[in-house]
């Protein structure tokens, strides 16, 4: 039988830890932590004592959104507890952001939460998963969040890849955007280039070329199918790698479609016998998946 104790020192482990063999999920970080914590143990705190996990990348919420939560709180009050980090002064929010935001919109002084003594590390990953399962980041801000992932669990690219459901090759384009020149990454966010558009000028080993195609790009509205013609085409422009494609069963033409949907989706997308496959990780992964298709979910 799991006593207390057990129950605290399991409550201890390190994301990398509660993970190690199932894709990292957001929502099961506070999943886990709410079913193996005593109903005693969830305490009421100040909503004036808490502040904003300082890894938070995020800081623009939806206001309608938000007032909508606030609304439910007044009539229903909170229903699932905060996780928060005791800090010098007061409390640092690891989960829960939008409910404490929305606690304050409804006019209440109290919170339900969950103490938890998670490193600063584990407050970055949090803040990471949390960004990268429920938030529309840009793909600049998607690259980032995959390094520092890499970086902070010590993790290969093909580990990330299936510990987070996506695609080796998505991890990889997606980190290589970080080489190319500040101007072209700023074209990227700003919606000039698409993600197409990027991966195919990262792979080139000239910056000024980088600069001036993104610009070319941008100017002519040039397809990623332009692009990637006008590059193959020209023998000016000098490729960093070429890079040897396996045979596949699918013909050329559902290649390049499957490629696409790998980059537009950000998940793995098999296309076979007349079918094609999207692969997703969770509910909120779904969600987002249906929102880029302009699709809901019906829930």
């Amino acid at each position: 039988m799991e006593t207390n104790n057990t129950k605290r020192r399991a409550l201890g482990r390190g994301l990398e830890e509660l993970f190690f063999n199932e894709p990292m999920d957001y929502s099961k970080v506070e999943e886990k932590i709410l079913d193996e914590t005593p109903k005693e143990e969830i305490i009421m705190v100040k909503v004036e004592e808490l502040r904003s996990n300082p890894y938070q990348p995020r800081k623009v919420f939806d206001e309608e959104s938000l007032k909508e939560l606030a609304n439910s709180i007044k009539e229903h009050g909170v229903f699932q507890p905060i996780i928060i980090k005791k800090s010098i002064k007061g409390y640092e929010i690891i989960a829960g952001e939008r409910r404490v935001k929305a606690t304050k919109m409804a006019g209440l002084d109290e919170i339900p939460a969950i103490i938890r003594n998670f490193t600063d590390t584990e407050m970055m990953e949090i803040a990471l998963l949390e960004n990268l399962q429920r938030e529309n980041l840009n793909a600049i801000e998607e690259a980032m969040a995959y390094k520092k992932l890499i970086e902070t669990l010590n993790l290969t690219q093909e580990q990330l890849a299936k510990r987070l459901g996506k695609s080796r090759s998505h991890i990889t384009n997606m980190i290589g955007l970080l080489t190319l020149p500040d101007e072209v990454q700023k074209s990227l966010e700003n919606k000039e280039i698409s993600m197409g558009h990027a991966r195919i000028i990262s792979k080139l080993e000239n910056k000024e070329q980088q600069v001036n195609l993104a610009k070319q790009v941008s100017d002519n509205e040039l397809s990623v199918r332009q692009l990637e013609e006008l590059t193959k085409s020209n023998d000016k422009f000098t490729r960093t790698h070429i890079i040897n494609k396996k045979t596949k069963t699918i013909s050329s033409d559902y290649e390049y479609i499957q490629e696409e949907l790998c980059e537009k989706l950000g998940t793995k997308v098999k296309i076979t016998n007349n079918k094609i496959e999207i692969s997703f990780v969770n509910g909120n992964d779904l969600n987002r998946l249906l929102e880029i298709m302009n699709l809901e979910s019906g829930r």
